[in-house]
C-alpha cells in the first residue's frame, strides 16, 4: 500500500514569526504520534530553518517550494540542492501551476529541476495540470501527457520511491471550485497509466500522485478515498493548524 502524503505549501505566506508559531501549534498537537502517512510542510525559504527546528522530535517533514538547477553560482534569488539538503529538507515542488504561470517555467525548465532533485536524492513532488480554457476545449489530456512525459524523462524507474506527482486541475486552485472525486480519479488513472507506459507497471505502483486543487476537511475524505489518489498538495487549508490538522486526520483513518 502506498503512504499517503499529506504536504502542506504556504507559497508566499508565513515569515519566521508566523511560521514558527504554526509550526509549534502543528508539533504540540501532534507530540508523540507517529503517521501512517507522511505529513509535510514547504514554507517560503526564509522560515525554512524554524519550521525544520520546531519539527525537529516529530513525524513531520520539511519541504522547499522551488530549487534551482545548478549547486551554486551568479544566480541572484535562488536555492540550490545543497543548501536544501543543509537544511534537512526531504522533499521540494517542482513545476507547481504559478512557477510555470508567473514565471515562465516550461516542461523543459520543470524536467530539468526534477532531475537535479532525483539525481541529488531528494523527493520530487512534480506538479502537472490543466487550465479551464483547456478542460473546456477538451485538450487537457493532451497538456497533462505533454507535462508528465517530460518529467519521466527526468528520471528512469529507480527513482520511483522518490518521484511524486501532484494533479493540479489550475482552474481550481484559489477558487474555491474543486474537480468533483470522479474528475480527479479520472485525471489520476489517466496520470498512472502514462507512467506505466514509461517506467512499467511495478514503478507505477509506487509513485504516488497527489490531489493539488483546494483539498480541504470538507472534501478530504471523498478525495483520498479515490483509487489513486494518494494524497494532497494543499495550500489555503494548510495555513492553519486545526485544517490542515483535520486532514492528516482523515488520511490517518483511511490509510490503515
Amino acid at each position: 500500500m502506498r503512504k499517503y502524503l499529506i504536504a502542506g505549501n504556504w507559497k508566499m505566506n508565513m515569515g519566521p514569526s508566523e511560521a514558527k508559531e504554526m509550526a509549534d501549534e502543528l508539533a504540540a498537537a501532534w507530540k508523540g504520534k507517529t503517521f501512517n502517512s507522511e505529513a509535510l510542510i514547504c514554507p517560503p525559504y526564509v522560515s525554512i530553518p524554524f519550521v525544520v527546528k520546531a519539527f525537529r522530535d516529530t513525524a513531520f517533514q520539511t519541504g522547499s517550494q522551488n530549487v534551482h538547477t545548478k549547486d551554486n553560482g551568479a544566480y541572484t534569488g535562488e536555492i540550490s540542492t545543497t543548501m536544501l539538503k543543509e537544511l534537512t529538507c526531504s522533499y521540494v515542488i517542482v513545476g507547481h501551476s504559478e512557477r510555470r504561470e508567473y514565471f515562465g517555467e516550461t516542461d523543459e525548465v520543470v524536467a530539468a529541476k526534477t532531475h537535479r532533485v532525483l539525481q541529488e536524492e531528494l523527493n520530487a513532488i512534480v506538479c502537472v495540470g490543466e487550465k479551464l480554457e483547456q478542460r473546456k476545449d477538451n485538450s487537457y489530456k493532451n497538456v497533462v501527457k505533454k507535462q508528465v512525459a517530460a518529467a519521466l524523462e527526468a528520471g528512469d524507474s529507480n527513482d520511483a520511491d522518490r518521484f511524486v506527482i501532484a494533479y493540479e486541475p489550475v482552474w481550481a486552485i484559489g477558487t474555491g471550485e474543486t474537480a468533483t472525486a470522479e474528475q480527479a480519479q479520472e485525471m489520476h488513472e489517466y496520470i498512472r497509466s502514462l507512467i506505466t507506459e514509461t517506467w512499467g507497471g511495478e514503478a507505477s505502483d509506487k509513485v504516488r500522485i497527489l490531489y493539488g486543487g483546494s483539498m480541504k476537511p470538507g472534501n478530504a475524505e471523498e478525495l483520498l478515498s479515490q483509487k489513486d489518489v494518494d494524497g494532497g498538495l494543499i495550500g489555503g487549508a494548510s495555513l492553519k493548524a486545526d485544517s490542515f490538522s483535520e486532514i492528516l486526520e482523515i488520511a490517518e483513518r483511511i490509510n490503515k
